[in-house]
């Protein structure tokens, strides 16, 4: 199973398209949405991890160029400085994917950083500015 996490890019011409689904139709391909941002006659961005066998993937992502939708890969992580952590909870409340949370009874803030879209919330609300955006040079 191959699985990349994308930053997709749709014209305003196309954003009102079924683009998406003709990748789990078509390709055989799942995705989890990690972040959206689509409004009617202006550009649209989807974050999302698309997943599925190495042929169906890149021919997916084929279709996808072909659409006119720009594809990138997500090139930038967030880390958390355990240091510098001090268990607030700030954080938890504003991340959309759950990668931050409460672990119980102990009231620590765990971060499963798999689970992180990257969408950076977490680090403008981090009083003690403790989430840091980090950038993979791979994917650059």
């Amino acid at each position: 199973m191959h699985s990349r996490r994308l930053v997709l890019r749709f014209p305003k011409e196309i954003v009102d398209q079924p683009i998406i689904i003709n990748l789990v139709r078509d390709y055989n391909l799942d995705f989890n949405i990690l972040k959206a941002q689509i409004f009617p006659r202006k550009e649209g961005l989807l974050v999302l991890e698309l997943r599925g066998s190495a042929d169906d993937f890149d021919s997916g992502v084929l279709y996808l160029e072909k659409a006119g939708v720009q594809v990138e890969p997500v090139g930038q992580g967030i880390r958390r400085n355990e240091d510098k952590c001090y268990h607030c909870g700030s954080c938890t409340a504003v991340c959309p994917t759950g990668a931050l949370h409460v672990k119980r009874p102990e009231m620590e803030i765990e971060f499963e950083s798999d689970r992180c879209s990257a969408c950076e919330l977490c680090v403008k609300t981090c009083p003690v500015r403790a989430m840091i955006v980090t950038f993979d040079k791979a994917l650059a």
